[in-house]
């Protein structure tokens, strides 16, 4: 039987996490055994979980990535801890998804791999591999990664130790060579590997996978009855942190513009944000109920993403996959995906496209539900999607 094991900073919770969990469902129907090493957070998975540290291996490794910009380089004890557990499994595929976010520390893991000669399949869900640091650039317009990350212009640390981290990253990925694959979620994210120091490794483009037997029409009575949603017309955005570079300060834009009879919601904020939201915007915290947030969508008119800089565009998927089309700016992941039968494209930034998208969503017959949902089980199904990475798999061993 063969073994895979996945390595992500959560389990089975959250976006990478729940993908994650769905690729180690796929392998296991497939006849393999499953395992995934996670740093927090965790629901119940059929793989076999491996706990990577403790709470103080966390605090202390931000800690560091805070004065040093040292991301991805605290941890070491906790993840020599965790290749003894990687050594008596005996994986034959390694698959890397999240391995920042100060849980683990990438060098030590790196050298490993590259010593045992394992297979690596690293899926990207930003940019933060071939970066100096940051998971995103495309808000500040930087070129830098594409050569050689300097003073980074997203300031992180009290020292900036940009270039020697994007020099370490290069060094230690390119030494795994052909024992590695890259997997991008997204082809514009695909574009940018391309461009990147480690274009000369084999990469390709696997889109997320939705889960269609969940995010699928739900009754909506519960939702307009606790959110007083009769007779709205309801703008939905969904995100795992909010913050400028999600968009937020266009929703309240947009929300100054648009009639009484509209509400806009918004799901993932902090308790302190939901406090400050101006009228005619709900703030829904974080939710881990894929139930509850499949209602939401099914009831939404358009589910938006005014995202400056999306890898993929997942909430897009899962509304779609409820019936719901989409509002979204047509810059990144999400310019591939918005398609003109499942919603509309808006040009990043300008409200008064944005206000004008979100007054033809008013009319309901303007996109067909089940449009919406066939283009999820054609291009997006998890069992197909998640399949590709088992084919992979199999082909490398």
């Amino acid at each position: 039987m063969p073994k895979l094991l996945q390595l992500n900073v959560t389990a089975n919770w959250g976006s990478t996490g729940k993908i994650a969990e769905g690729i180690g469902l796929a392998a296991i129907a497939r006849g393999w055994e499953s395992a995934i090493a996670f740093g927090r957070m965790q629901n119940s998975s059929a793989s076999k979980l491996i706990k990577v540290g403790n709470q103080f291996d966390v605090y202390y490794h931000y800690a560091l990535n805070r004065l040093f910009d040292a991301e991805g380089r605290g941890s070491r004890a906790a993840t020599k801890r965790l290749i003894d557990k990687i050594e008596r499994f005996s994986p034959d595929i390694v698959h890397l998804h999240n391995i920042h976010d100060h849980w683990l520390c990438y060098p030590v893991l790196l050298d490993f791999l590259k010593g045992v000669g394992v297979k690596v399949v690293w899926t990207f869900h930003d940019c933060w591999a071939f970066t100096g640091g940051c998971p995103h650039f495309v808000e500040v317009g930087c070129n830098a990664w594409k050569t050689e990350c300097a003073q980074c212009r997203l300031p992180r640390a009290v020292l900036d130790n940009t270039t020697y981290n994007f020099r370490l990253k290069e060094t230690l990925i390119k030494a795994l060579g052909n024992n590695l694959t890259l997997v991008s979620v997204s082809h514009w994210l695909d574009s940018m590997v391309a461009e990147s120091v480690l274009n000369e490794l084999k990469h390709l483009v696997i889109y997320n996978g939705v889960d269609t037997s969940v995010f699928s029409p739900q009754p909506v009575d519960e939702i307009n009855r606790k959110y007083s949603l009769f007779g709205k017309i309801v703008l939905l955005g969904v995100s795992s942190v909010w913050s400028e570079g999600k968009g937020l300060n266009d929703y309240f834009a947009l929300r100054q513009r648009l009639p009484e009879s509209y509400v806009i919601i918004l799901v993932g904020l902090s308790p302190k944000q939901i406090k400050a939201l101006p009228s005619g915007i709900i703030g829904i915290p974080r939710t881990d109920s894929a139930a509850e947030l499949a209602a939401l969508y099914t009831r939404a008119n358009a589910v938006m993403c005014l995202s400056k800089a999306e890898t993929f565009g997942l909430t897009l998927v899962e509304g779609w996959a409820c019936g719901t089309p989409s509002i979204g700016y047509a810059d990144t992941a999400v310019k591939e995906l918005l398609t003109p039968d499942v919603g509309i494209a808006v040009t990043p930034g300008n409200l008064d496209e944005l206000f004008h998208a979100a007054i033809s969503l008013s009319d309901n017959t303007v996109f067909d539900p089940e449009i919406c949902r066939s283009r999820v089980e054609v291009n997006f199904n998890r069992h197909k999607q998640y399949n590709k990475y088992i084919d992979l798999y199999e082909t490398l061993i």
